[in-house]
């Protein structure tokens, strides 16, 4: 029996997973895609983004949502379950397409499909791992070892663990292909990317350039890596442990009601954005007198906002938004600063 292929899109929080998994699905060329989105929030913004398109043949039960935080923590009560349950169906999907959260680790994930449950019935066809290309240019994920340790000279007893960091190097050393998103970006600094990328990435991996996820389906689809078989090829700071928490981050969801002027509510994210560090804030919108929702994507002081689709019957337009950082953010002032 012919194992149904599975691609892992991963990669940190606002690269632009969604976005290219959007684009997968408008391309699919017929292709029966499942999509399985792993949310790190109380809201399904993901989900809500991509069935806001309106993608042909793209039905409801394709996607299933996973919004009980990381993936990679709860593969036996959800995961499996869910992957059992779409392989079971009469007419099974071509493909499965699973996005993790920006915050989960992609070997466990990997791991478990060598469970028996699912082993010989479906297969890792790879790990697409999505990189924000200007974020990386930044420097954004490189810690310096020299101001590391000047640090530790004044202070032993601080703690320069960066969980940023480690997640990104598992992120990338995972992949079985590695796409450079928000080319359009970097302009010249393309090489300070692929030299960040280098000490991580496994012999082999290619990299691909893309602007708004737009890449064609053959590009990621069909690499045929057997990623379940090749464990070992595949290093993560987390090897040897049975699982990992993300006692390091947090988030929480803000709601605001109706919201006349777009542009105050994205300087007001921005300042928040600098003030408190937060890493990532997505959500809807609503416009009073605009009949389609408006969707705000924010990766550090850089948002993006389009409207995406008709507030649905029995829909109560609202806005919501939710806000990732780390532990311990003060979320009574990010909540005055927004409001």
């Amino acid at each position: 029996m012919k194992r149904i292929p599975a691609t892992v899109v991963t990669g940190f929080l606002g690269a632009g997973k969604t976005s290219l998994i959007r684009h997968l699905l408008e391309n699919a060329g017929g292709k029966r895609i499942a999509l399985v989105i792993n949310e790190f929030g109380d809201l399904g913004i993901d989900r809500g983004i991509v069935e806001g398109c309106a993608i042909p043949g793209c039905e409801d039960d394709d996607i299933v949502e996973l919004a009980n935080g990381c993936i990679c923590c709860t593969v036996a009560d959800d995961f499996l379950p869910t992957i059992t349950a779409l392989l079971d169906r009469p007419d099974p999907p071509d493909h499965i397409v699973i996005e993790t959260s920006g915050l989960a680790l992609p070997k466990p994930l990997v791991k478990a499909f060598a469970w028996p449950e699912v082993r010989a019935r479906t297969t890792v066809d790879g790990v697409v791992t999505v990189i924000d290309a200007a974020a990386v240019a930044d420097g954004r994920f490189a810690d310096d070892p020299d101001a590391v340790a000047r640090a530790q000279a004044d202070d032993p007893s601080l703690d320069h663990d960066n969980p940023l960091e480690e997640l990104f190097v598992d992120q990338v050393s995972c992949a079985d292909l590695l796409v450079i998103n928000k080319a359009d970006l970097v302009n010249g600094n393309a090489g300070d990317v692929e030299a960040a990328l280098a000490p991580h990435r496994r012999p082999g991996v290619k990299s691909v350039p893309a602007t708004h996820g737009r890449l064609d389906p053959a590009v990621l689809l069909g690499l045929d890596a057997g990623a379940e078989d090749d464990l070992e090829s595949r290093p993560s700071h987390h090897d040897g442990e049975d699982d990992h928490d993300h006692d390091d981050f947090d988030s929480f969801v803000v709601s605001l009601g109706d919201i006349d002027d777009p542009d105050a509510l994205e300087a007001r994210l921005a300042e928040a954005v600098r003030a408190h560090d937060i890493f990532r804030i997505k959500g809807f919108i609503h416009v009073p007198g605009k009949p389609r929702r408006l969707v705000v994507q924010g990766v550090g002081t850089r948002f993006q906002r389009y409207y995406d689709r008709d507030w649905a019957d029995g829909e109560t337009p609202d806005t919501e938004l939710v806000v990732i950082g780390r532990a311990g953010m003060d979320r009574a002032a990010i909540e005055a600063a927004i409001r």
